[in-house]
């Protein structure tokens, strides 16, 4: 399986988005940040899934070991949970160096990067999470850091401002992004190479449970596998998550061996359908289609029907509503597709009873 740390930063920006209880959340928590050590692959022959990104990172990192060299820095794009980190660490391994860890909002100051900098030792890997939101002065300092191994440090204010040029050894950063868009041309360019992480398949996250569950010492058979893959949308730290609850329930309640009744039994006392949506997102279809005829209505009066703030809503649920094809964003509003009728078990507005999408049919109906 494949798994990320995460800074504090996420899990700050997880609780304020009401996404840090959730069990289908895609940033870590405390618990996912202690077994994270014991389940994290160490090198790219037992990474799962992702199959482009390790082939062309292994030819990458075989190259530079071949020239003797420091590898090129790479730039990791994806969702939270696919890898990102991990992969940095096997890069670290694989180029048998040290890695120091740090992240974007950690850096508000280009005095900050300064310091991390001026410590690498030759090689050294810097993996640097989040790297969008670093602040401006530390993000232009790593321009000149990344393309010519040194920084100019800034002595003093004001007209007697004097810049000291600092050389650095040779290293490699990786940087990781959930928003590659938000990130600068000239920084991107920097980059000699970029992977984009894509969400896994069933087969491959059947892969990452039965890793995970042996070294967990968790006995389960291929269809509870399957059954806890195909809820986990499609990223390794929700299947990992999923497989834990399923596993206590499985010791508590059954004889301790998870099948795909137990799978689903479980999943379903922690509110997890088949097709991986939790409360929040059944509430957001529920509210769509009982209230509304399946819109098109505003996020915010959407928001209000579910008892949610907007931003919870549009930053946590809508995502992955979208992604299967359950919710459409319009200019008009939010608008339920035949799937989420479908999924509910409900049945559309007929077609004469007004316009397709018409949010007051649905709201006087209710």
């Amino acid at each position: 399986m494949n798994w990320e740390d995460s800074s504090d930063t996420a899990d700050l920006s997880a609780t304020a988005d009401g996404s840090g209880d959730r069990l289908v959340a895609a940033d870590a928590d405390g618990e996912d940040t202690a077994v994270e050590a014991a389940l994290r692959p160490k090198d790219l022959e037992e990474f799962v899934g992702q199959e482009k990104v390790r082939e062309q990172l292994d030819l990458v990192l075989r190259a530079a070991r071949a020239r003797g060299a420091t590898a090129d820095h790479v730039l990791l794009s994806g969702a939270p949970g696919l890898g990102k980190t991990t992969l940095s660490m096997i890069i670290a391994a694989e180029m048998g160096a040290p890695i120091r860890i740090t992240s974007g909002p950690a850096i508000q100051h280009a005095g900050d990067l300064a310091a991390i900098l001026s410590s690498l030792q030759e090689g050294e890997v810097l993996f640097l999470d989040e790297i969008h939101r670093m602040s401006r002065p530390a993000e232009e300092m790593l321009y000149m850091a990344m393309e010519d191994f040194r920084v100019d440090v800034i002595v003093g204010k004001g007209p007697g401002a004097t810049a000291i040029p600092l050389e650095l050894p040779p290293f490699t950063l990786v940087g990781a992004t959930t928003r590659a868009g938000l990130l600068p041309p000239p920084l991107r360019d920097r980059f000699g190479f970029t992977g984009h992480m894509e969400f896994y398949e069933p087969a491959e996250l059947e892969r990452v449970i039965h890793r995970s569950a042996r070294l967990l010492d968790v006995e389960i058979d291929t269809g509870g596998a399957a059954e806890i893959a195909g809820r986990s949308r499609g990223t390794p730290r929700i299947a990992n998550r999923l497989l834990r609850r399923v596993r206590d329930y499985a010791q508590v309640k059954a004889d301790g061996v998870i099948t795909p009744e137990i799978a689903s039994v479980a999943l379903g006392v922690y509110e997890v359908d088949a097709r991986g949506l939790d409360r929040l997102d059944r509430a957001v279809l529920q509210a769509l289609l009982k209230l509304f005829g399946g819109g098109p209505v505003g996020l915010s009066t959407l928001a209000v029907a579910v008892g949610e703030e907007r931003e919870t809503v549009e930053e946590v649920a809508e995502p992955f509503l979208v992604r299967e094809g359950l919710l459409a964003r319009t200019p008009r509003g939010r608008v339920a597709t035949p799937a989420a009728w479908a999924h509910l078990g409900l049945v559309p507005p007929h077609q004469g009873a007004g316009p397709a999408g018409s949010g007051q049919q649905g709201l006087f109906r209710a």
